[in-house]
C-alpha cells in the first residue's frame, strides 16, 4: 500500500525559489514562472513508478529524484500549467489515489528571532542553501511534515512578502524554511506560509 505523503502544485515559481532549485537540483533545471509539481511518498522506490507515469503522460521535466528507504520525492516542472497538472492526475491514477488522500501537513515550528545577532547569522549561513542571511534582520524559521510541503510555504511566502529566501530543506524528516528581511516582510511572509500549509487539504496523520 502506498502513502501519499505529500502532493503539493505550485502555479508559478517565485525568482528566489526558483533560483534556489536550480542551484540545488540535479535534474532538468526550472526558472521564474513555471509551474511545479512536488510529490513524496512511502515506500521509497515506488517513485520510480511515479516518475513514470509523470514523465509519459506530459511534457514536463524532473528537477528532482530522490530516493530513500522509506520515502521517495519527485519534483516535475513545466511552462505549461495544464501539462504539470494532467501530469499529476496521472501519477494519482497510476497510484490509485486521489488528491484528498494525501497526507494534510502539520506546522511543527512557525517562530521569528527579531534582529539577529552577528554570530548567529554568521552560523546559519555555514549552512545555508540560497542567500545570505544579514545581521540585524528579523529571521523566520518553519518546520512542518511530510518535508516536501515546505515547497509550498516557501513558494508562497516569497509570492507575498518582500523576503530574503536563506535556506530550504524539502526532504528529510521534517521540511524546513529560513527567511529574513524587514519586520513587517517576514510577520508577512509567515502569514502567507502558514496559510498555505493550513491551505492543503488531506487526511489527518
Amino acid at each position: 500500500m502506498v502513502e501519499l505523503r505529500a502532493f503539493c502544485y505550485l502555479d508559478r515559481l517565485q525568482p528566489q525559489f526558483a533560483a534556489y532549485l536550480g542551484t540545488n537540483m540535479r535534474g532538468y533545471l526550472p526558472v521564474v514562472g513555471m509551474a511545479a509539481q512536488f510529490i513524496e511518498i512511502a515506500p521509497g522506490l515506488m517513485i520510480n513508478r511515479v516518475a513514470d507515469a509523470a514523465l509519459k503522460s506530459a511534457f514536463v521535466q524532473p528537477g528532482l529524484l530522490v530516493v530513500e528507504r522509506v520515502v521517495g520525492v519527485l519534483e516535475f516542472h513545466s511552462r505549461n500549467q495544464a501539462d504539470v497538472q494532467h501530469a499529476g492526475g496521472a501519477v494519482l491514477k497510476t497510484l490509485g489515489v486521489e488528491e484528498h488522500d494525501r497526507n494534510k501537513p502539520r506546522i511543527l515550528s512557525s517562530e521569528i528571532i527579531h534582529k539577529v545577532n552577528d554570530y548567529h547569522a554568521q552560523v546559519v549561513n555555514v549552512n545555508r542553501l540560497a542567500s545570505l542571511l544579514i545581521a540585524g534582520q528579523d529571521m523566520y524559521v518553519m518546520e512542518v511534515e511530510p518535508a516536501a510541503y515546505i515547497a509550498l510555504a516557501a513558494n508562497e511566502a516569497e509570492k507575498n512578502a518582500r523576503v530574503t529566501l536563506v535556506d530550504v530543506r524539502i526532504f528529510g524528516a521534517v521540511g524546513r524554511l529560513y527567511l529574513s528581511g524587514k519586520e513587517s516582510d517576514v510577520e508577512r511572509a509567515r502569514g502567507a506560509a502558514e496559510a498555505a500549509i493550513r491551505s492543503v487539504i488531506g487526511k489527518e496523520k
